[in-house]
């Protein structure tokens, strides 16, 4: 009777986590000799340009990954960016291979493929001026997304790097007045600790907004719409975000709270809301969030658990200030975030 044995291997399974945002950088270099060095940097080898091919060479290793490394999952890849520095000191060129993609998993082997491959086309059209070449010093530098965030090399980030991962508007709600609302009958009273409140403040926080208020409140429809009454009459916030009591449970009322505060309904914040939620979980299109215009303040409703928060405020956040600028009469021409995601 043959019985089976588990393989020593095995592709991870990643069908049941959550599409992010994810982005890694590599790099590495080649000892190329003095002979050879001075013929690369004024791109005169014999067989060609070996900085030009080696960026094309990198863009198409991170590409293929996932043909030249067993275990690497198939992703369809956003960006891919190869540079190069030339150091006439050592006779050396470093190669950096940026890589982004929204996907279930991580892209550092895309990175390094990348590279790896940068390298390869350099050594290839050099080998003839100098056989004595060496590749040396292939890491990783960042990663960034999933459920572990930003992973930075010990040895530090150089100069360059942070200035290219660094979003063009790092703190896009810088000036803004903001307050939280939590609502939930059991984190009123005690039962267990509000925990999408604070990762809203939080957030905002770190968007550079200045949170003024924060407050729990039960999921009672009077009790709600009395406590946004009176943060827009007295406290005046440029951003109110409430979270939980957007679904269609008996006591899930913040629609109808803020609908009796007699603001400008915004239907498109709720709509991003779901179709956002929704690459997460079908749930997303049960929620009733909404947004409204009421008095001086924007108000959005989003959804009460922890994940759902942090990824609707992910999406919004690049929104709010063109909306925020809207409300203050500012008009179209007010001046736009750039993507963090392009080059600058």
């Amino acid at each position: 009777m043959s019985t089976e044995t588990a393989p020593s291997y095995r592709m991870i399974d990643v069908g049941e986590k959550s599409p992010t945002r994810r982005m890694a950088v590599a790099e590495g270099s080649i000892a190329v000799g003095a002979r050879a060095f001075p013929l690369i940097r004024e791109r005169r080898l014999p067989k060609g340009d070996a900085l030009a091919l080696a960026e094309i060479a990198g863009i198409q290793g991170a590409k293929r990954a996932s043909d030249l490394i067993p275990l690497c999952h198939p992703l369809p890849l956003d960006r891919v960016r190869v540079t190069h520095a030339l150091d006439p000191v050592r006779c050396r060129v470093t190669v950096h291979c940026l890589v982004s993609a929204f996907a279930r998993t991580g892209v550092e082997m895309e990175a390094m493929a990348g590279v790896s491959a940068a390298l390869l086309a350099i050594y290839d059209l050099a080998k003839m001026i100098e056989p004595a070449l060496t590749i040396a010093d292939a890491r990783l530098l960042l990663k960034t997304g999933g459920k572990h965030g930003v992973w930075i090399c010990p040895e530090g980030l150089p100069d360059w790097l942070r200035a290219e991962i660094a979003p063009a508007a790092a703190r896009p709600l810088a000036g803004c007045r903001a307050a939280v609302v939590t609502l939930s009958d059991r984190a009123a009273v005690g039962v267990y600790p509000d925990r999408s409140g604070p990762i809203l403040a939080d957030a905002l926080a770190d968007a550079g907004a200045e949170v003024i208020a924060t407050a729990i409140v039960p999921d009672d429809e009077d009790t709600v719409a009395a406590t946004l009454a009176a943060l827009t009459a007295e406290r005046r916030p440029d951003l109110i975000l409430t979270t939980g009591g957007t679904g269609i449970a008996p006591r899930d009322v913040t629609p109808e709270a803020i609908r009796r505060l007699g603001g400008r309904e915004i239907p498109g914040i709720g709509e991003l809301l779901r179709q956002n939620g929704a690459r997460f979980t079908p749930n997303a299109w049960s929620s009733r969030a909404t947004a409204a215009a009421v008095n001086a303040s924007l108000v959005i409703a989003l959804p009460g658990s922890p994940k759902a928060v942090t990824q609707g405020l992910d999406c919004l956040l690049p929104l709010i200030p063109h909306l925020l600028d809207m409300l203050a009469g500012k008009g179209h021409d007010a001046p736009q975030p750039a993507d963090p995601g392009e080059p600058r």
